[in-house]
């Protein structure tokens, strides 16, 4: 059994505590580096919008699982990091450039969304970021000269020094290198300061106040940070579809990153991982299984969102914690067996309701 006990001051700073997970994590990066030698072209394909997903989740993961601020809007940061790449690749700008020119552009755009929408908390923020989203896509109909109107702008083929990143294999690696990064970003921002400062706010913003955090500046970053990194996902985005309408950019885009947050399970970027793939690889699966269903059923139109709702509401009932929370369950079974409870994870009652999140 271990014991996450802290015997020295660099103990709480390291991203892998145990050789275990560090023999896992290895473990992993290296089936994912093998794997383009064996899966067909197809996988590759799939595997990269996965990746993209993944860090696309991860950005929201930021604003929603770890500062506690809800947002319907984050497909127009999306749009807005595709846009900015493919107009950029366009004027001739190279890849190692746009890319995070494309990042910081929509990070620009968070603090302009997050100034004046940390005004407001809950159902009236997450409207607040809805008609963000919702100007950003009718501006990119009506703005033809730059975006292509709804017509479309054609992408450019990605290219680092002159070498040819638009076969499959290629952009699996740029994907899962971009998505590395990323994670290992993050990590590093949420153990340090500012990361405790958006869990502060998150668990009470009163608390936070006591202890000197400069809340409205702490939720400003934060909208600047998830902007940033739903922009990259943006910007792979766009060479992945080779082609960008507004159509792309809509509010079920926005939907599916929420439930990918809230399905892997809120405050956890592994739960943000989780959560993409299970929500990315949905719509295959559903696929698959619709032959085997009677014809009526196979045949309803919407089915796709009625699984989303009904997936949604099996975990808000019976696992608020998400995909994450039933991973940590089953490895504390594995840990202590045979001296599980169950009672271990039932969770106490709160007396005390001074914030929302209580």
């Amino acid at each position: 059994m271990k014991f996450d006990y802290n015997t020295r001051y660099s103990d709480s700073f390291k991203l892998l505590r145990h050789t275990d997970q560090r023999i896992a994590y290895g473990l992993l990066l290296m089936v994912l580096v093998a794997l383009p030698w064996v899966a067909s072209k197809f996988l590759m394909a799939e595997l990269s919008y996965v990746f993209i997903l993944c860090i696309a989740s991860l950005g929201l993961m930021v604003l929603t699982g770890y500062t506690g601020q809800v947002s319907l809007g984050h497909a127009a940061f999306v749009a807005v990091g595709a846009y900015a790449h493919a107009w950029m690749l366009s004027k001739g700008v190279p890849l190692l450039l746009s890319l995070p020119l494309s990042g910081l552009l929509c990070a620009a755009f968070g603090v302009a969304v997050g100034v004046p929408a940390i005004r407001v908390s809950g159902l009236y923020l997450a409207m607040v970021t809805l008609a963000f989203s919702v100007i950003v896509t009718h501006v990119i109909g009506h703005w033809g000269s730059v975006t292509g109107g709804f017509t479309g702008l054609a992408v450019n083929d990605p290219a680092i020094f002159g070498a040819a990143l638009s076969g499959p294999k290629a952009f699996y690696f740029l994907c899962l290198a971009v998505l590395v990064l990323v994670i290992l970003a993050l990590l590093n921002v949420l153990r340090s300061g500012l990361g405790r400062a958006f869990l502060g706010v998150r668990d009470s913003e009163a608390a936070a106040y006591s202890l000197g955090i400069h809340v409205s500046r702490v939720k400003v970053i934060a909208f600047a940070l998830s902007a940033g990194v739903t922009g990259l996902a943006g910007a792979l985005l766009a060479h992945h579809t080779k082609y960008l309408t507004p159509d792309a950019f809509t509010l079920v885009l926005s939907m599916e990153l929420v439930l990918m947050v809230v399905i892997g399970g809120l405050g956890s970027l592994r739960g943000a991982v989780l959560g993409a793939v299970l929500i990315s690889l949905l719509p295959t699966l559903i696929s698959r299984i619709k032959p085997l269903l009677p014809e009526q059923i196979a045949k309803q139109f919407g089915m796709e969102t009625f699984i989303f709702g009904l997936i949604l509401a099996l975990f808000v009932l019976f696992e608020p914690t998400g995909i994450n929370g039933r991973w940590l369950k089953f490895r504390a079974l594995v840990e202590s067996f045979p001296l599980y409870r169950r009672d271990t994870f039932r969770r106490g009652k709160r007396y005390m309701k001074s914030e929302r999140y209580k």
